[in-house]
C-alpha cells in the first residue's frame, strides 16, 4: 500500500479546494461533473483512479494506485427515502449521484468548502512551496477571506523567498 498512500498524499497536497457553486434548495454544492473535472489532472499526474460500483443497495467506491495496482474500497448504503415530486428511478438516480459525490470527497479527502476555518487555510498554506501555489490556494477564496487571511499569505511568501 507504500505506493498508493505516497501518491495520495501527494494528490492531496496538490488538488484545490473545490467551491460549493452549485445551488440547492437552500445551500449550495460541487456537483459531480465539476470534481471529477477538477480531479482527473491530479489523478493522472499522481498515477490515481478510482471506479465506483453498484453493489445491490450499496455505492462501493474504489481507489487505486494504475501502477502498483494497490487499491483501497469502502461503501455506503444508498437511501432510498421517498422525496416529494419524484418517481422511483429518479429517487434512485438522485441518491446515487448524491452519494458518488460523497463518496469521492471521502475516499481523496477532497475538501468541498467554500467557507473555510482558518485551520484548513493555513494548513494549505504551509504545504505550498512555491508561490505559484500560494496564488492558486489564494485566488480560490471569497473576497472577505481574501481579506481575513492577507496577512497569513503575505508571510508564507516571505518564508518561501527566504529559502
Amino acid at each position: 500500500m507504500q505506493n498508493l498512500f505516497k501518491a495520495l498524499a501527494k494528490f492531496q497536497q496538490e488538488v484545490p479546494i473545490l467551491h460549493k457553486d452549485t445551488k440547492g434548495f437552500s445551500y449550495t454544492y460541487t456537483d459531480l461533473p465539476e470534481i471529477i473535472r477538477v480531479i482527473t489532472p491530479y489523478l493522472k499526474a499522481n498515477n490515481l483512479g478510482f471506479t465506483q460500483l453498484l453493489e445491490g443497495n450499496q455505492l462501493k467506491t474504489i481507489v487505486f494506485h494504475t501502477e502498483s495496482g494497490e487499491m483501497l474500497e469502502s461503501s455506503a448504503d444508498i437511501p432510498t427515502d421517498t422525496l416529494k415530486g419524484m418517481n422511483q428511478f429518479q429517487i434512485l438516480g438522485s441518491a446515487i449521484t448524491y452519494m458518488r459525490r460523497y463518496a469521492l470527497t471521502s475516499a481523496f479527502g477532497l475538501v468541498t468548502d467554500k467557507d473555510l476555518d482558518g485551520s484548513s487555510i493555513e494548513d494549505k498554506l504551509s504545504r505550498c512551496d512555491t508561490e505559484e501555489e500560494l496564488a492558486q490556494i489564494f485566488n480560490q477564496l471569497d473576497a472577505s477571506d481574501k481579506t481575513k487571511f492577507k496577512v497569513k499569505f503575505t508571510e508564507r511568501k516571505e518564508q518561501l523567498n527566504v529559502k
